[in-house]
């Protein structure tokens, strides 16, 4: 079955482009453009996309609250944002309100199917270390204080050691090294670490982590 994809950017060209890129592919298929968050919105509840390519900044609603509306439910479709600068603070929003990861708009056309693919498979389209820098540059301060959020007590010692690898940045090979396991075997701590933090992928985990304060931002130099 090929992915279903929604294209969502205030630019008619840039639609238009990110269209033909798609569509030129067997497995991708564009069910639909929007020109802002509220027809997004609407879109999405008709055409039932998998992945949502989402433009950051839009008039209207932008792409940050249509964001945090697409993302909740159990069958909500993944979202990829769209931006024009890397590191810029309104990813880490974006992360926070249920993006899986974003892509500068001058991504390559085979680099943009690949992360659509990616995502469409639930896996991490961000490099571990781009989500760690991003979330040291941007993490509030104000950490949820101790009790306040009990999922990591359903965690054995074992997926929250990966969780923390996770977060400080390693990958799944680093992770198979420092704990001396098979990367399969890490995999599979990191799916039942989704799903007991309810989650949707390693970069929500990621952000859970900060929130939680399993790790904390590294000071700026």
């Amino acid at each position: 079955m090929s992915v279903r994809v929604l294209i969502v950017d205030d630019q008619a060209l840039v639609r238009v482009g990110f269209r033909m890129i798609i569509e030129a592919r067997e497995d991708l298929e564009v069910v639909g453009e929007a020109g802002d968050g509220e027809q997004a919105l609407r879109l999405a509840a008709q055409t039932r996309p998998d992945v949502v390519l989402m433009d950051v900044r839009m008039p209207g609603m932008d792409g940050l609250a249509a964001t945090a509306r697409l993302t909740t439910g159990p069958d909500a479709p993944r979202v990829i944002m769209l931006t024009t600068y890397d590191l810029d603070e309104s990813l880490y929003a974006a992360l926070r309100a249920g993006a899986s990861g974003f892509l500068l708009k001058d991504v390559r056309p085979g680099d943009l199917v690949e992360a659509i693919r990616v995502v469409a498979r639930g896996e991490a389209l961000l490099a571990p270390t781009a989500t760690r820098r991003l979330l040291d540059r941007f993490v509030a301060a104000d950490l949820n204080p101790p009790g306040a959020d009990t999922r990591l007590d359903r965690l054995t010692g074992r997926e929250r050691e990966v969780l923390e690898l996770l977060a400080r940045g390693a990958s799944n090979a680093e992770i198979a090294t420092r704990m001396t396991v098979t990367e399969a075997t890490v995999k599979t701590h990191v799916s039942a670490i989704l799903r007991k933090l309810d989650v949707r992928d390693r970069v929500q985990a990621v952000v859970l982590a900060y929130d939680l304060g399993v790790v904390r931002p590294r000071p700026s130099s």
